[in-house]
Formats: C-alpha cells, sequence, structure tokens
C-alpha cells in the first residue's frame, strides 16, 4: 500500500494570519504558544473534531504544529484522509521558537516549549 507524502511546510512559510492547529496537551500549550492558535490537543482530537472542520471549513489550510513534529504528523495525515487542506510544520514549536517567531502564554509570563 503506498502513502502519499505527508504535506509539511517550514515555520518560516506559515502566514501570519495562518490557522495553527495546536495539538500538544494543555501543560504544554501554558507555556507557550503560537497567538491565535487553535488548541486542541490530541487526545481530545476525536471528540473535538468539530471545533477544527469548523474552523478551517472557512477555506483556511490548517498548519498543524505540535512540539517536534511526530503528533502533528499523525493529526495532518487524518485531516488529509477527511479531505481537510492539513500541512504539518516541520519542527513544531521548537523550530518556531528557534525561528524567533512569536509566542504567548494565556496568563503573561515568557513564553517558552516545554
Amino acid at each position: 500500500m503506498n502513502f502519499a507524502p505527508l504535506p509539511s511546510v517550514d515555520v518560516a512559510t506559515v502566514p501570519a494570519d495562518g490557522l495553527v492547529l495546536d495539538v500538544r496537551e494543555d501543560d504544554e500549550w501554558a507555556a507557550g504558544h503560537v497567538e491565535g492558535a487553535l488548541h486542541v490537543p490530541i487526545s481530545d482530537f476525536v471528540s473535538r473534531f468539530g471545533e477544527v472542520t469548523e474552523a478551517v471549513s472557512e477555506g483556511h489550510r490548517a498548519y498543524v504544529m505540535c512540539r517536534v513534529g511526530g503528533r502533528s504528523a499523525q493529526v495532518t495525515q487524518y485531516l488529509v484522509q477527511q479531505g481537510i487542506d492539513a500541512v504539518n510544520v516541520e519542527g513544531g514549536m521548537l523550530a518556531w521558537d528557534g525561528a524567533g517567531r512569536p509566542m504567548v502564554t494565556d496568563n503573561g509570563s515568557p513564553a517558552f516549549v516545554l
């Protein structure tokens, strides 16, 4: 059985107004995340799938992110199989932080990648 290569992009190509889907767990999200990202932990993904389809249905591409790219790759593959325009962000939040892209926290403390 052949699988199509997983669509993926470099952090530098994620548009500032792009729909970032963060699939990390709550503690990772709290430490630091992309401002405006949709947070749906992979552990809740199936039960909250409707939130994702609602956000993406506006003709947006979903830029799926986790810490380094493993969990987001699984979610990206699932979304693509559902006919959703989704791409895995290579290197995840570590690459995002390493590229100097902005991160925020909900409580205003300095953001970091957990």
